[in-house]
């Protein structure tokens, strides 16, 4: 039994230790770097004068050109490499959106329109999803144009050559061709032709979903063979007000070539400033926040050069970007150039029916499942399948931590039963301490002949514990990450499972009108989940060592402190699995023919102690 409270502590100060760090550590760091992006947000609102788009630096090729004619681009030759960057004046989204021509994009799941201007994809809206769970808030703005100091666009593009003449790029003005709408049932296509007589034709397509198709047509009209160059790039201005944990990747991303999976947070790319993997056949790149991307997915019929990188001059900003290998254009002859672009909330169906239906490589991992994804996935299809027959994320949670206790319940009954049995020959181990109070190898021998003799595991009661800890931060993982639990309410108070419960026993859960702060929000569910572990930890004789007893006794209150700044959802799973575990080990204990310590303990505690004898 010492064994076990020996383990039991040790774990219980490992994840004592994270949770500490989140708080003291995570916390205030979140807070700090919330602040410094708002005043550097206004920071830049006062300072930036000029008017922009992207501006040439001295001595580079204008984007969308390039100085080495039929060969290979120059380097840098995909906008956002080598110049000056995209300045801009103060203005409103609606000044900006209302500055160039657009056309306009509704469909049941966004709006929002596409900047003639570039051909950019710069002002989007997910009509599904509001900043707050407050459902007059307003929507999620994921695109915006690159005059806001949140500048965040997605842009198809051409590197030509003298032969080629200018080619559509950041600057490129399009005409618009019939329907001026674009939606699931109706295409939108623009139009440009250049100096030499080149015909550009764009399609652009979107499904039900976040997935627009972006196909280009180069008609080559002139007496000469040309070649060109397809690029596409998702640039961002901005980055999470909230800084992103250990948990979670948020920045650059993307799967390509030999490499696969590579992440890059925006502190390493802005240190690093550039990566350039090897060359790709497939795959896709992008930026990812916590819930949402914008991702590119180049064209399957031209090798491509992915990048990603961190431009300093002019304006800084984070760029993923691919310029793909040359596309010959036979004189009197046209190619066509599709691309993918996929901008909208991570929603774990959607992504995993792009990745079958597109084909695209390895989509699923712009999820972050992390390392153990073995045992997150299984645990949000889980939590996914019951809500979809329970209706609420919350119930799904509670009869989640019932399947998962009866997957393992022989198991934990064997724990539990080998448990009892050593309260049975409590009084044996105590004679064995007694007798060998000072010969601890003597006492260790004798411990473990009198476990062979009533076949005893001692560590068997272990397991329980065991099993907890993997179940706990799979599902710890799965609500911080997953947008399907984000505002995901339960009953009551608990209106996002995925934040904190918002009351607190300091102002009464709200009765008493001041604001608590953050370390002594301790509401309800955290409140619960104290209870239940102090009971089940009284479910045990008190441990002889002082050391032990004291840190029993108060385990279960730093416990609530820490556990109520976690997701509620968390709480909730913990408390209800603490309940499940009491009753379990009561009924156990009771066949055994064991006495339950709860009510003895319980009843030492408020008991008036006796004055030692003088």
């Amino acid at each position: 039994m010492e064994n076990n409270r020996n383990f039991f502590i040790t774990i219980a100060l490992s994840v004592l230790i994270l949770v500490l760090w989140q708080v003291f550590y995570m916390n205030p760091r979140i807070e700090a770097q919330r602040e410094a992006a708002r005043i550097e947000a206004s920071r830049q609102e006062s300072q930036q004068t000029q008017q922009g788009a992207d501006v040439q630096a001295p001595g580079q090729t204008a984007p969308g050109q390039t100085a080495q004619g039929q060969g290979a681009p120059a380097d840098g030759a995909v906008p956002g490499g080598g110049i000056l960057g995209e300045l801009n004046t103060p203005a409103s989204r609606e000044q900006a959106l209302a500055g160039t021509a657009r056309v306009k994009i509704d469909t049941p799941r966004v709006q929002g329109s596409i900047n003639l201007v570039g051909g950019r994809l710069d002002d989007l809206r997910l009509k599904d999803y509001r900043e707050t769970v407050d459902k007059t808030s307003p929507e999620i703005e994921l695109l915006n144009p690159a005059a806001q100091p949140n500048g965040y666009y997605a842009e198809i593009g051409f590197v030509g050559s003298e032969a080629t003449g200018t080619v559509p790029g950041p600057q490129t003005e399009w005409t618009i061709e019939g329907n001026a709408t674009l939606t699931p049932s109706t295409p939108v296509t623009l139009t440009y032709t250049n100096e030499k007589g080149v015909i550009f034709k764009r399609t652009y397509s979107i499904d039900a979903n976040y997935m627009f198709t972006v196909s280009d047509t180069v008609e080559n009209t002139g007496p000469s063979d040309i070649t060109l160059f397809s690029y596409g790039r998702v640039t961002r201005f901005d980055k999470p007000t909230t800084a992103s944990i250990y948990v979670l990747h948020e920045g650059l991303i993307g799967v390509t070539g030999e490499e696969g999976l590579q992440e890059h947070k925006y502190s390493a790319v802005e240190e690093d400033k550039q990566y350039t993997p090897g060359k790709s056949n497939d795959g896709w790149l992008g930026i990812t926040d916590k819930y949402w991307a914008v991702t590119l997915v180049p064209t399957a019929k031209q090798a491509f050069q992915p990048r990603f990188a961190y431009f300093e001059d002019g304006r800084p900003r984070y760029q993923a970007d691919f310029l793909s290998d040359a596309i010959p254009v036979a004189a009197g002859q046209s190619a066509t150039v599709e691309s993918l672009v996929f901008a909208g909330a991570k929603e774990v169906a959607t992504i995993n029916a792009y990745e079958q239906e597109r084909d695209i490589r390895r989509f699923d991992l712009l999820i972050d499942w992390g390392w153990f994804h073995f045992i997150t996935k299984p645990m949000f299809w889980l939590i996914d399948t019951l809500y979809k027959m329970l209706g609420n994320f919350g119930l799904a949670i509670l009869a989640t931590t019932v399947v998962v206790k009866l997957v393992f319940f022989p198991l934990a009954n064997k724990s539990y039963a080998s448990m009892a049995n050593m309260k049975k020959v409590q009084p044996k181990m105590m004679e064995i301490r007694e007798k060998y109070a000072d010969d601890r190898m003597k006492q260790q021998q004798a411990m473990m002949e009198l476990y062979k003799t009533e076949k005893i595991n001692p560590i068997a009661g272990c397991w329980p514990v065991l099993i907890q800890i993997p179940v706990f931060f799979a599902l710890y993982k799965v609500l911080y990450i997953t947008i399907e639990m984000r505002h995901a309410p339960f009953f009551g108070w608990i209106h996002d499972l995925a934040a904190p419960d918002p009351t607190s026993l300091f102002n009464l859960f709200g009765l008493l009108p001041f604001a608590v702060p953050t370390m002594l929000h301790i509401g309800v569910w955290p409140l619960l989940m104290g209870v239940t572990m102090f009971l089940q930890m009284r479910m045990n004789p008190a441990p002889p060592d002082p050391t032990q007893a004291m840190i029993f006794n108060w385990m279960p209150v730093i416990f609530t402190f820490m556990m109520a700044g976690f997701p509620a959802g968390l709480v909730i799973y913990w408390a209800w699995n603490n309940l499940l575990s009491i009753l379990q080990q009561a009924v156990i204990m009771k066949r055994q023919g064991v006495k339950i310590e709860l009510w003895d303990n319980l009843g030492t505690l408020f008991r008036k102690k006796p004055k030692p004898a003088e």
